[in-house]
């Protein structure tokens, strides 16, 4: 019986098993197929599956019918129609092994229900066209096994019984050791190529990053200058605080959020920056990402703390200047109803 690791690559590596001519790309790219399966009980099991080019959704596993759902239109083309039914038949009897081993080594083990199992396996390409395949196997979201790709041999993430004894399961497989080197050696890189031709243009797809710059007062004496980042494509990016035209180094100061999807399928991120305010010195929050080339997107701070100041002091003395005016005329009306009312008296 095959490991859920090697199974996965098995398929990953059968799903694109054409002899294509590598697209002109440029940089290291990693396809990946992720199984998470919930064990509740010995009769059931919840499994979720994702294949991903980069972080591109390449299609999805229906839990329900563990048939394939296409993520994008060009994966389907990559194969005719009768090669992927094949696929998800070897797919399906896949899953059903693997819950089966997977409750077995349970019920030897006493491992209480219920639990988690993560498989994560597919191989990275670089520019030279040099691979390396991985897999692991996580447990109750830890690391669990990693298969060591130059020795051939399962590794412990934690010394654990039954760490030991799946390892020494998959260690005394030998027909799977074979397999896995096999596919390692001799398949990866073909079969990625593949991948590479067909997605070339999601690959190639860029937006433009769209940056704001504003200010927040936690306190009197602490200014949080914000940079908010958003819309860009792909995900790596860097984005800086300049002070007086020096990049201000990393520190307790400067907090940088993690890169977050969006759901228009780009990223977004933040940038935070503490300073004294009034502090003398201008900011600028700089982005540099593959969409803008060899330019950089500079967005400078303005403080702008004297201009609420003075336009309240204006809009003060106008009212007051109004209010002096119209006091004025109601007294010259007022004097000059006295002296109208005076003067027919004085007729009369």
């Amino acid at each position: 019986m095959q490991s859920p690791c090697c199974c996965l690559l098995s398929l990953l590596l059968y799903l694109f098993f054409l002899s294509e001519t590598w697209a002109n790309l440029e940089g290291t790219f990693t396809v990946r197929l992720l199984q998470t399966t919930t064990f509740q009980n010995t009769s059931f099991a919840d499994t979720e599956g994702l294949g991903l080019l980069e972080d591109i959704e390449l299609g999805s596993l229906d839990k329900h019918t563990w048939s394939i759902r296409f993520c994008q239109p060009w994966v389907r083309s990559a194969l005719p129609r009768a090669d992927w039914d094949t696929i998800e038949n070897l797919l399906k009897i896949y899953l059903q092994q693997f819950n089966h081993l997977i409750n077995e080594g349970a019920t030897q083990k006493d491992i209480p229900y219920p639990f988690v199992v993560q498989c994560t396996a597919g191989c990275m390409l670089y520019p030279n066209r040099t691979s390396l395949a991985f897999g692991y196997v996580g447990y109750n979201g830890q690391d669990f096994l990693s298969f060591d790709t130059k020795n051939f041999t399962w590794t412990l993430y934690q010394d654990t019984e039954l760490s030991r004894y799946v390892q020494s399961f998959l260690q005394n497989y030998t027909a799977l050791s074979e397999l896995i080197e096999t596919l390692f050696n001799d398949t990866c890189v073909d079969d990625m190529e593949v991948l590479l031709h067909y997605g070339r243009a999601a690959l190639e797809r860029q937006e433009l990053p769209v940056a704001t710059v504003f200010a927040r007062t936690p306190s009197l004496d602490q200014l949080l200058l914000v940079c908010h980042v958003t819309g860009f494509y792909p995900r790596p990016i860097s984005v800086a605080w300049l002070r007086d035209g020096q990049e201000v180094p990393p520190g307790p100061a400067l907090n940088t959020s993690t890169i977050l999807p969006n759901a228009d399928l780009t990223y977004q991120l933040r940038s935070v920056l503490a300073v004294a305010p009034r502090d003398g010195h201008s900011y600028v929050c700089r982005v540099r990402h593959h969409s803008l080339g060899t330019r950089s997107l500079l967005i400078p701070w303005e403080n702008h703390s004297a201009a609420p100041t003075i336009s309240i002091t204006i809009a003060v003395l106008v009212l007051v200047a109004t209010a002096f005016a119209g006091g004025f005329w109601w007294w010259k009306r007022r004097k000059g109803n006295e002296a109208t009312w005076e003067t027919q008296e004085f007729i009369i």
